[in-house]
């Protein structure tokens, strides 16, 4: 197994919802990238791990949940790029190891348990050098790569199409991804993000400081005026790796007829959403400045199916 790409397909959905709403919708396949470094993942971890070894560091150090995606790919990326791999996990261990985890182990990763309370000092500089005096001289990346180093391997996303699309909607854990994407576009565009978290506002905050910042910072950038941007936090089904029966319903519907396999804690719910929006012509309202957007839609398919082997044993 080798760190080599397939370039992501676009996949067409012919859908009567899309048809009788006026909209052509397609995907982004990113999911198809890499067996086991793909989706968002490899975007937000690409310069995180270039300026790792940039800086002479072998070991990397990194934190997540029992079914993180993040953990996954780290572990998985690092293995195959030479790296040592740490994941600091939130909560007790439990044996036997979920596949999540068990995978990560198989990929050379050292698992670090630690209590909720000190999981929530994750980006702590008290935290981090505690790390550092228990673990040497690590190169620590957030939890699911949010920093400026993840944003920069978002704007990305979208050169992997040369089409032209009026919106793009994306699932929303820490908005990374969103905040990339919209510096990535044009102005005359427009991104929607839909948080897998409830309550998921708060990320408004979080994309603002993330392009003010990476533009400050003096980044490379492909749009000189960002593409506009939205949430939609409707669409969360309970919280974070919260389900119901409809949207386990809708995702092994959406899999058997389209063929594109979903995940639920990430992507079941932003597809979800967008068809539900659809029906609703939300796309085609306008906003009073452009009353005709919407017209092609693109969803990023943002991987993480690894997750729902997880989530089938709880479910």
């Amino acid at each position: 197994m080798s760190l080599t790409f397939v370039p992501p397909p676009i996949q067409k959905i012919n859908s009567e919802i899309a048809n009788n709403a006026g909209v052509e919708i397609d995907v982004l396949r990113l999911d198809l990238m890499h067996p086991w470094v793909n989706g968002n993942k490899w975007y937000k971890l690409k310069y995180n791990l270039l300026e790792a070894k940039e800086k002479g560091y072998t070991t990397l150090l990194t934190f997540g949940g029992a079914y993180s995606n993040h953990i996954f790919a780290t572990a998985a990326a690092g293995n195959l790029l030479g790296f040592q791999t740490i994941g600091v996990i939130r909560g007790e261990e439990t044996l036997p190891l979920n596949p999540t985890l068990s995978f990560a182990t198989k990929q050379g990763m050292q698992l670090v348990y630690v209590d909720r309370e000190t999981y929530r000092q994750r980006n702590s500089t008290i935290l981090h050098a505690d790390l550092r005096k228990r673990f040497g001289d690590v190169f620590i990346i957030p939890e699911g790569g949010s920093n400026l180093n993840g944003v920069r391997g978002c704007l990305e996303i979208i050169s992997a199409t040369t089409q032209a699309f009026d919106i793009v909607c994306v699932a929303c854990g820490t908005a990374t991804t969103l905040a990339g994407i919209a510096l990535a576009l044009e102005r005359k565009q427009r991104v929607i993000g839909f948080p897998v978290l409830k309550n998921g506002g708060f990320l408004a905050q979080e994309i603002t400081q993330f392009m003010n910042n990476y533009v400050a910072a003096g980044l490379p950038i492909s749009s000189s005026s960002p593409a506009s941007w939205e949430l939609v936090c409707d669409y969360h089904f309970g919280g974070y790796a919260k389900v119901k029966d409809d949207l386990i319903v809708f995702s092994q519907q959406f899999t058997q007829t389209h063929g594109v396999p979903l995940d639920y804690v990430y992507t079941a719910k932003m597809f979800y959403g967008v068809m539900d929006l659809l029906k609703q012509r939300y796309f085609t309202k306008g906003d009073g400045l452009r009353p005709t957007v919407g017209h092609r839609i693109l969803m990023i398919h943002t991987g993480g199916l690894q997750g729902n082997i997880g989530m089938s044993e709880r479910l």
